[in-house]
């Protein structure tokens, strides 16, 4: 009898095992796997830049247990894949990287997700001007992640030649004092103390002189990059110029890149994009400060490249996309990427916490220039394989008016219609502050 009732027992055991066993089993079998998700992105495709991004990917993996297949693309395979995927109505890509160029083409065609419905980011602040421009076609189409720009440095030395009525805060805080009329007599200034010609742009065949005039100088003084060329604003504007070179050093038709004049100070205020002036900032940090570039009578005009994160309509796993769209434009991320690859941080909270030395000289200046009251926001025109045609067309003018004497009205007259042709051909929205 006792046999029997433990045998009894025993098989009551056996039976509750099978139970479990086929609950947990029929649990797991229902239990939906970690998403994994793809990012496609056309920034950060170098190969140092892929490997910083599979190290970054690693941590919010372990922290989330979500999956991302990072894919590098170009331009043109973006648009051509998310173009596909959008009219067959099976989406792949769950996240997507991209310059606001791409965006807002993409928002234009009804191919991006309104992020609005996501809530806000919590911990981190946008500067207006990338809220702003985040905002297109009607939504909330990306969510700023990266930028880089072109900015003003100064030794200086150069606060000691100040014209009467500025002042370093002025400079420093953007104020409506630091004008162009305002630079012009600080360099008049400098250059008399010194006894050389200070101030320095890069305007060499392989510098970035062509950014200043069409996304500096020009939306400065007409509000836009194109539509106004041969505005009276824009002749205004030649005028200006005309009366600014003679106190621009003149190896600046030789200069590529502006950090090495500046170590050597054969200038003392310079222009460039903030890569190409970093060694200086890095080499002697205490010698050098980054600031706002000047106003003009329309605003502040400067190029902002700006590389935003979208979910595309109809996404697969958009929850999981927005986790890691949250991850990315962390503050501490944000600083990881500056050290790690040199794009800027989208947020004033990962600004602040860059640690001290060159590259907080170089956040803070950007940052201040983002920030200012006046901004201007320019943004290079997405136009392919004709872009070249569109820069070279702003060298020629500075060429024909402020070296060559040329008619002004004549010359922009003529550049301006094949300005508008370039835009006709390829289809290009004409780019901000036009609009």
């Amino acid at each position: 009898m006792r046999a029997r009732g433990v045998s009894k027992v025993v098989l009551a055991v056996v039976i509750i095992g099978i139970i479990v066993v086929a609950a947990v089993a029929g649990y797991l079998l229902f239990l939906k796997p970690p998403p994994k998700i793809v990012w496609a992105s056309t920034q950060l495709n170098p190969p140092k830049e892929r490997a910083y991004v599979e190290e970054l990917l690693k941590e919010f993996t372990a922290e989330t247990g979500i999956e991302v297949e990072f894919v590098p693309m170009k331009y043109e395979e973006l648009v051509d894949k998310l173009e596909a995927e959008q009219k067959a109505g099976k989406v792949t890509m769950s996240l997507i990287g991209d310059l606001h160029g791409g965006l807002d083409l993409f928002a234009s065609k009804g191919y991006l997700e309104d992020l609005s419905k996501f809530g806000a980011l919590p911990g981190r602040t946008f500067p207006k001007v990338l809220e702003d421009y985040s905002r297109i076609h009607g939504i909330k189409a990306y969510v700023p992640w990266m930028t880089a720009t072109y900015v003003m440095v100064v030794n200086k030395k150069a606060y000691n030649y100040l014209p009467p009525g500025l002042t370093k805060e002025d400079i420093q805080t953007a104020s409506e004092k630091w004008s162009y009329e305002a630079l012009l007599e600080w360099a008049k200034k400098v250059n008399e103390a010194t006894g050389g010609k200070k101030l320095g742009f890069p305007i060499a065949p392989k510098g970035l002189w062509h950014r200043f005039l069409h996304g500096y100088i020009y939306p400065s003084y007409t509000g836009a990059q194109v539509k106004n060329f041969n505005s009276a604003d824009a002749l205004e504007m030649w005028d200006y110029l005309k009366r600014l070179w003679p106190e621009v050093n003149p190896a600046s038709t030789t200069w590529d890149a502006m950090a090495e004049p500046l170590l050597k100070e054969e200038v003392l205020i310079a222009w460039d994009h903030t890569a190409r002036i970093k060694d200086a900032i890095t080499t002697k940090p205490d010698q050098f400060e980054v600031v706002p570039v000047p106003r003009g009578p329309k605003g502040r005009g400067f190029i902002l490249v700006v590389a935003g994160l979208a979910i595309p309509k109809g996404a697969p796993n958009q929850e999981a996309a927005w986790k890691l769209i949250e991850f990315l434009t962390r503050p501490e991320t944000q600083v990881k990427i500056l050290q790690n690859v040199g794009f800027f941080p989208s947020t004033n909270e990962a600004v602040g916490a860059v640690p001290a030395g060159a590259l907080k000289i170089l956040a803070s200046g950007v940052n201040r220039q983002v920030g200012s009251r006046d901004a201007l926001l320019a943004m290079i025109p997405s136009l392919g394989p004709k872009g070249g045609e569109f820069t070279k067309t702003y060298r020629d003018a500075f060429d024909r008016i402020v070296k060559g004497g040329e008619d002004p009205k004549a010359v922009v007259d003529e550049l301006h219609a094949k300005l508008m042709k370039l835009f006709k051909e390829t289809g290009a929205p004409l780019p901000p502050p036009d609009s």
